[in-house]
């Protein structure tokens, strides 16, 4: 199993590493307390309710128990009704999707504009299998013409087509929480980028006490964004030093993970399901070992 810190992270190079996944592991790992029963649960699934069936089909179907904690809700913006007017009354060469969330906002505003013709790029497969679940007629109208090599939004910025057109012009509808590293690539290219920020994402308001606990006690919890990780960190008691593992769904998560002071931290090379269930079942296997010590 390749290791690496993640102070060398800038760039990857993932054919540096085994199967294409990474391993970080940061000394004075404690070991951990919880029961390696599976009557208790070994993987926290922290998406919002009804986004985690498929990782935990996959995971219980090799006999890992997970217990579902919600970390985020999603709200939306009024960037959302300005969106559906865009796409009514505007063309744009592009239009940018950086996660699946952004991807069901998108399809709620489009089909609400009356599903104009429009060119979609995406920023990986995960975001990708949205537009997968609308009909074949619609498929033609719209085009998911564009996934990058890496699943990340530097590389979408840097790789995105310009179709040959001088003024390239690209509508960006986003998470007020997502950075401007996509707008201000594209912008260096020469795109015109319009971002609208059409959802935000907070913290749940209700955890239940009894659930927290189990969760506490995991071996490993499964994360998808910087914002469910901060959420995750404001619910550990400030007398608890958690130092079990935490697996990322990519590497954005991950380095966010590290500046919260996180010690066992878990991610693919490339974003994606697959990739995070691989590297679920390392921080499994990693937690497994330091009980045995």
């Amino acid at each position: 199993m390749a290791k690496t810190s993640l102070a060398t992270l800038s760039p990857i190079s993932p054919h540096l590493f085994k199967n294409r996944r990474i391993f970080l592991k940061i000394a004075n790992v404690v070991s951990v307390s919880a029961s390696t029963s599976l009557s208790n649960p070994r993987v926290v699934v922290t998406r919002e309710h009804s986004k985690n069936g498929r990782l935990i089909d996959a995971l219980e179907n090799r006999g890992i128990n997970c217990l579902e904690l919600p970390l985020v809700q999603h709200t939306q913006l009024p960037g959302f009704d300005k969106l559906s007017s865009l796409l009514r009354s505007n063309s744009f060469d592009w239009i940018i999707i950086t996660s699946p969330e952004a991807g069901t906002v998108f399809l709620d505003a489009w089909t609400a504009a009356g599903t104009p013709n429009v060119r979609v790029g995406v920023v990986g497969a995960g975001t990708s299998s949205v537009f997968g679940k609308i009909g074949p007629s619609l498929k033609e109208i719209l085009n998911v013409a564009f996934v990058p090599s890496k699943a990340i939004g530097k590389v979408l910025a840097a790789e995105l087509p310009k179709l040959g057109n001088a003024r390239c012009t690209v509508l960006y509808p986003a998470s007020a929480k997502a950075s401007n590293e996509i707008e201000e690539g594209l912008a260096k290219r020469g795109f015109e980028v319009m971002r609208l920020n059409t959802y935000t994402t907070e913290p749940v308001s209700n955890v239940d006490q009894m659930v927290l606990d189990q969760a506490l006690v995991a071996p490993v919890i499964a994360v998808a964004s910087p914002s469910a990780l901060r959420a995750w960190v404001s619910l550990i008691p400030e007398e608890q030093q958690w130092d079990n593992a935490v697996a990322c769904i990519g590497e954005t998560t991950a380095l966010v993970a590290k500046k919260l002071g996180m010690k066992n931290i878990f991610f693919p090379a490339n974003p994606g399901i697959e990739g995070w269930i691989d590297s679920i079942l390392e921080a499994l296997e990693a937690q497994n070992q330091l009980q045995k010590v």
